[in-house]
């Protein structure tokens, strides 16, 4: 060990949302706390997040709104730390939010503002912030680890792994967290791009024509369903309902679109019924766009007016219309990916603590972790209630 080296408490890699978090609050407590970075801002991905704006938290947030090899793992973390507590430190830092669809918080003003707050909660702890220096070095000997960055050193008995996952490269996001994992010993199960826009081709090239239209619609994958916006782009597909239905695709499967989840069943034969004379695109047309409205029509081959189409024949088209098949063939990775699924196994870590069984005073929290939200706010939710559970014990 170095003599000229600084001696902390304990060291948090990573000052993104559940690095701030952990370091204020284990800084709070009283201990000595590092805190280190790479880039030269802190929380650069809550800046762009929400546009702009910052989705916070989400007040429907619960267990089974997160993705993972263990289900029950982040159980925890988030009776403990709740998004009521997030509010309340929000709401003493007199900062003004409101909430939009589906229980997404968003501050008034700017993602500034919560960045902001959470330096201040580090200060009020006196943590010290290294910010814009490579980590270059990371050794664990005789329970104290080891940090080199830039040119300067620091040890700890307790080092905290909050480097997020590879998601959104161009903001300096790496698998660093996962290399130091397995240097480690701990198993991670294997990163994905999640929350991202997904790929077509063959047949399916025809929906690019379509590029800027979008629908509310409802997106299934296996058991997993969402009803909300989809976006038809130059690439394939994208909106909130198929972000959302990433996390649970694997490449080979398919994914089913209802494009009228309005619409009650045999609706096409109440149509028929009651106006013969209209035609099948006029009829779709006055629940989706009419470019959308068009180009279904073609793929299912329906033109002319309803009275003249068998009601079979309609009874299928409702059928294809509720569950329409689409086989993706990839998705637009991790430079367009909101997070990354997969990371570092939950087997590995305390519940409790976020600490690796195998290797004490070792932590891993937030986006690094096999924990992955929903869309609207669960990811920062997870990002303050893990960094919170590890700052509480360090």
């Amino acid at each position: 060990m170095s003599n000229n080296a600084s001696h902390y408490d304990a060291i948090v890699l990573g000052a993104g949302g559940a690095g701030l978090m952990c370091a204020s609050v284990a800084a709070q407590r009283g201990r000595r706390v590092l805190l280190i970075d790479h880039a030269d801002q802190a929380g650069k991905k809550i800046l762009i997040s929400g546009g702009g704006r910052c989705n916070f938290t989400n007040i429907d947030t619960a267990p089974d709104r997160y993705l993972s090899a263990n289900p029950h793992f982040a159980k925890s973390a988030l009776s403990r730390y709740t998004p009521a507590d997030f509010i309340a430190l929000v709401d003493r830092h007199r900062i003004a939010w409101h909430e939009k669809t589906l229980g997404q918080l968003f501050c008034d003003g700017s993602a500034r503002q919560i960045v902001h707050m959470l330096m201040e909660e580090c200060a009020k702890g006196a943590v010290r912030i290294s910010l814009g220096r490579p980590i270059r070095e990371v050794d664990h000997a005789d329970g104290r680890f080891t940090i080199r960055y830039g040119d300067e050193t620091a040890t700890a008995a307790a080092l905290v792994m909050a480097t997020g996952g590879p998601s959104i490269p161009k903001m300096g996001a790496t698998g660093f967290a996962y290399d130091l994992a397995r240097r480690f010993g701990l198993k991670v199960v294997e990163p994905r791009p999640a929350l991202v826009p997904l790929t077509l081709g063959g047949d399916e090239i025809l929906f690019r024509e379509l590029s800027g239209v979008a629908a509310d619609v409802v997106a299934r994958c296996g058991k997993a369903a969402f009803r909300e916006a989809a976006l038809f782009t130059h690439r394939g597909l994208s909106g909130p309902a198929i972000l959302q239905i990433s996390s649970y695709w694997r490449h080979g499967e398919e994914i089913g679109i209802d494009f009228l989840p309005s619409c009650g069943r045999n609706w096409l034969l109440e149509a028929k019924r009651a106006r013969p004379r209209s035609h099948f695109h006029t009829i779709v047309g006055e629940a989706l766009p009419a470019r959308l409205a068009e180009a279904l029509t073609k793929k299912l081959g329906l033109w002319g007016e309803l009275a003249n189409m068998p009601d079979l024949k309609l009874g299928e088209a409702e059928r294809r219309l509720g569950d329409w098949r689409f086989s993706p063939n990839g998705t637009e990775g991790f430079a367009k990916a909101e997070v990354t699924a997969g990371g570092i196994s939950t087997a590995e870590l305390s519940s409790q603590t976020m600490e690796a069984k195998t290797v004490p005073g070792l932590y891993a929290i937030g986006e690094g972790v096999d924990v992955t939200g929903w869309l609207g706010g669960y990811n920062f939710q997870w990002a303050w209630a893990s960094g919170w559970a590890a700052g509480q014990v360090l």
